[in-house]
Parts: structure tokens; sequence; C-alpha cells
């Protein structure tokens, strides 16, 4: 199971440094950056899975860069959790009202932002902890790296379990043939658009049941999407 991504925007190097430590040391696959702007571009270019954001930054506010990552269709599902020195309940609520997932307020333990963080990917990405997932009818336990249908193990292949995963990490959600090299192929890929569709075919074949509805629902000129059944 890859290690989730996890985007640390603080403006504090020493406490960047000491967090950066911390989470790589949990085995988490960490960049930082002390800027808004480049915040918004390394989301956009490779999204994280759970985005730690001070809301005390120089130029772009944190507050500023959480709104735009949630109106941005490629973050708006990325998780993110605020740090603040601001302590009243009118900021916290402005702040989770914004888009935040959760905020810890200054002083903080490493430890106790460790297990936030952990907290919201069990909520929000089961299978970054280590938990089976289900979508409809299909159930998919990424420790035993094993998909079931109705009960059923499906024979699958590599390439078309990280499909399955990502669609049902994302239920409901269109995502274009670009999208899916990026997420599953890995952003930067040379693979051919084309490849995604031979894939999606033999995903749809390895998935099939009798009696069952085919749960993958291609989109013209948009891509393809998991209609849980």
């Amino acid at each position: 199971m890859s290690a989730p991504k996890l985007l640390l925007v603080e403006d504090d190097m020493a406490l960047a440094e000491l967090l950066e430590y911390r989470f790589e040391n949990e085995g988490y696959d960490v960049r930082v950056t002390a800027d808004g702007e480049e915040a918004m571009v390394m989301a956009a270019e490779n999204a994280p899975d759970l985005v730690i954001l001070d809301w005390m930054i120089e130029g772009i506010s944190g507050i500023e860069v959480c709104r735009r990552l949630r109106r941005n269709k490629e973050t708006a599902h990325v998780p993110i959790i605020m740090l603040t020195a601001r302590e009243g309940e009118d900021d916290r609520v402005r702040g989770l009202e914004t888009g935040a997932d959760d905020y810890v307020t200054k002083p903080f333990s490493p430890r106790e932002l460790l297990a936030r963080v952990a907290a919201v990917l069990r909520r929000v990405r089961p299978a970054l902890a280590g938990e089976a997932i289900e979508a409809g009818d299909l159930r998919l336990d990424p420790v035993a790296h094993r998909v079931e249908r109705r009960g059923r193990q499906l024979q699958i292949g590599p390439t078309e379990y990280r499909l399955i995963k990502f669609f049902i990490e994302h239920p409901r959600r269109v995502f274009s043939r670009n999208q899916l090299l990026d997420a599953v192929w890995g952003n930067g890929s040379e693979i051919e658009e084309r490849t995604v569709d031979v894939h999606i075919r033999r995903l749809r074949k390895a998935i099939a049941i009798d009696n069952a509805r085919d749960p993958i629902r291609t989109v013209r000129s948009a891509g393809y999407a998991l209609e849980p059944v």
C-alpha cells in the first residue's frame, strides 16, 4: 500500500522540519512549503491525501488557500487540517465553514497532530488506514490486496486493482482519462489516454458477475465514474 501523501504548509521552519521528520517516521510521504501560492500549485499538480495548513502564512492567508483548494475540482475532496494560534470560537467556526475538516490550536504536540491526521484519514480514506472499503456490492481489502463483489473474490490484475481502488475511494465522481492517468499511473506518465479505455474494459470484465449491473459508468466527452449498485 502506497504511503499517504501529506502536504504541509507552514512558514515556521523549525516547526515544519519537526513535523516533516515526525510524519516521515510514521510512513507518510511529506512535501513542505511556506508559500500559499506554491501550495496550491503543488496540490493541483499532485493531489495530496491530506493538507496541513497554517492560518498565518506569508502572502495569501491559510484561510484563503483553504477556500481556493475547496473551489478547485481537483482538490475539493482533499481533507484539510488547519493550524492556528487563534483560539477564539469565531475563528474556529470561520475555518470550519471555509472547508477545513479539523482545527488544531498552537501550541500543540506533534503526537496530537499525528492522531488528528490519522483520524481524518480513517474517516475520509479508510484504505489509507488499512481498513476495508466498500461501495455498493464491491468490497476492497487493501491489506489482503483483494476485491470482492457480493462476497465473491474477483480475479483482478494489478492495474485494474489500482483503478477500482481509486474508484471505490471516490464513488460517483466523474474522472477524465487524464485524471485517471495521474491518479493510477502517476503524474507525468507517458501512457496514452486510450490505455485507460483498455484497462477500463478489463476492469469491467473482471468485476462482472451474473445478474449484476455494470457499476462503471461512461460519461461521454468527460470520462468514467463508479456508480455503486
